[in-house]
């Protein structure tokens, strides 16, 4: 095996695999264990636990499409995923800087390709919201996919030349 081979970022896809897993599994005792908008507090006035369906992207954007929307996003996380693991590929693996949000985000974005394929829907169950206002459900893989996203621009605008390699 060649030296670029063995060196480079790719075992972090490791990480990916996890965030599906807990994805995956967060989403199915979420599916068991609540009802269809119905919040459950977790944290008053903070965090609710409430079942939702998203079939659009992120926030619900073009959710009310007839379906086409769903192919879309799920050639998008294809696309995205196989752009990051070249990334990933080319990055040697000490550069953890770089390799830990694309990992990150490559899990994110296959856990919710996965529900797509296999619903036609993303299953979301985090609910942050502060009296009257709220944001979004939300799920774990969206969670990753926002955490790598900010690790990967702070990486990019803190993190110099010789630095990013350690």
């Amino acid at each position: 095996m060649s030296d670029t081979l063995k060196s480079n970022a790719l075992p972090w896809l490791l990480l990916s695999i996890l965030v599906i897993a807990l994805d995956q599994l967060t989403k199915a005792i979420a599916l068991r264990a609540l009802q269809p908008y119905v919040p459950h507090e977790v944290i008053p006035r903070v965090l609710n636990w409430t079942l939702a369906f998203n079939t659009g992207a992120a926030f619900s954007f073009l959710a009310d499409g007839s379906g086409w929307q769903t192919w879309l996003f799920a050639a998008l996380a294809v696309i995205v995923s196989v752009v990051l693991v070249v990334w990933l590929a080319r990055t040697p693996r000490r550069a953890w800087h770089t390799a830990l949000p694309i990992a990150l985000i490559i899990g994110g974005a296959l856990g919710n390709l996965t529900d797509r394929l296999a619903h036609g829907r993303v299953t979301d169950f985090i609910q942050v919201y502060w009296r009257a206002w709220s944001w979004p459900a939300f799920n774990l893989a969206d969670s990753a996919i926002t955490v790598g996203a900010v690790m990967l621009i702070a990486s990019g605008l803190f993190v110099r030349g010789a630095q990013a390699d350690d």
